[in-house]
């Protein structure tokens, strides 16, 4: 496995990274036993990243995860989570006021069963105010931090020039990472256009969603998919292509994913040890440039469509 920093944190992450989103059973149903092995799969396989939100499954994911902390040493890992996002009963809310964001910080560390968080990020901002999260939210986590209870700060979204507004309009040194989902995959590497700017900052960047939540897999795309139906069908040519060849689109697109070294870690999510398994070797083979070549074309008429967050 492959480590790198996340900027300047010191942090050294794997270059696939485990996302607990699927502990809340946000995709599809769990078995709690099986999530919890998955985890442990996960780190005793050289992946030695987490990142989960109180938001997923509404706190279950947190919940589950804290379970299977309790059997892992805590310099094994480094454990993301995030405030401002949250909901009950199926119903979705945000809070980006300060009392929130330390109160969640406090009860995510109990459901986590840990005593610090590594890296803290306010989740999806493009839901807030974003002079709120400057002056607010980023605030009351930067407190946090200089009192040793999380040691890093970032920010995550969809919308890549909200990153850069909240960045611009903080003290230096308040953001440190940035998690980015959706833009740096097989159909959309929009990220790209970002990271001298992140660069530039010190600022480490987080890649999630090598499959682009669902487009690029066997399985295809989920029915609340938000992507257009034309992007949907290029995404289903490319994969009966790559089957039509014998190989997997899913294994060139966790590849593609990790081969950039200017991004630390790209998070994927499964309660499947199997999964866990078969990412790590997909990751660590080598990149099928041929294979590449065809399904970036194919996916051209539609390449870099994006969506709205939801």
């Amino acid at each position: 496995m492959e480590y790198r920093e996340i900027g300047k944190t010191g942090m050294k992450v794997s270059a696939l990274s485990f996302g607990a989103s699927s502990l809340g059973g946000v995709f599809h149903s769990l078995q709690e036993t099986e999530g919890v092995k998955a985890v442990h799969t996960a780190v005793e396989n050289g992946i030695n990243f987490i990142d989960v939100s109180p938001y997923y499954g509404y706190y279950k994911a947190e919940t589950v995860l804290g379970k299977a902390l309790k059997d892992i040493a805590r310099n094994k890992y480094y454990l993301s989570t995030k405030v401002g996002r949250y909901g009950s009963d199926g119903v979705n809310s945000w809070d980006y006021s300060a009392k929130r964001a330390v109160e969640s910080v406090y009860e995510s560390l109990d459901r986590l069963n840990i005593d610090y968080i590594d890296l803290i990020n306010v989740h999806d901002i493009e839901f807030a105010n974003l002079e709120q999260v400057c002056n607010e939210t980023l605030p009351a986590l930067v407190d946090l931090r200089n009192k040793g209870i999380v040691k890093h700060v970032g920010i995550t979204n969809l919308t890549l020039r909200h990153l850069q507004y909240v960045i611009d309009h903080v003290s230096a040194g308040t953001v440190e990472s940035i998690l980015s989902f959706c833009h740096y995959c097989l159909n959309d590497d929009s990220l790209l256009d970002y990271l001298p700017y992140f660069e530039s900052k010190n600022i480490g960047v987080i890649n999630a969603s090598p499959f682009s939540m669902g487009l690029l897999t066997e399985r295809g795309a989920p029915d609340w998919h938000p992507a257009s139906k034309r992007l949907q069908e290029l995404c289903r040519k490319a994969i009966d292509f790559c089957r039509a060849q014998g190989k997997s689109i899913e294994q060139l697109a966790i590849k593609y994913s990790v081969s950039n070294p200017r991004i630390a870690t790209t998070l994927f999510s499964t309660t499947r040890s199997e999964a866990v398994l078969r990412n790590i070797q997909w990751a660590e083979a080598e990149f099928d440039d041929d294979l590449y070549t065809v399904v970036r074309i194919m996916l051209e008429p539609r390449f870099r469509d994006t969506w709205l967050n939801s």
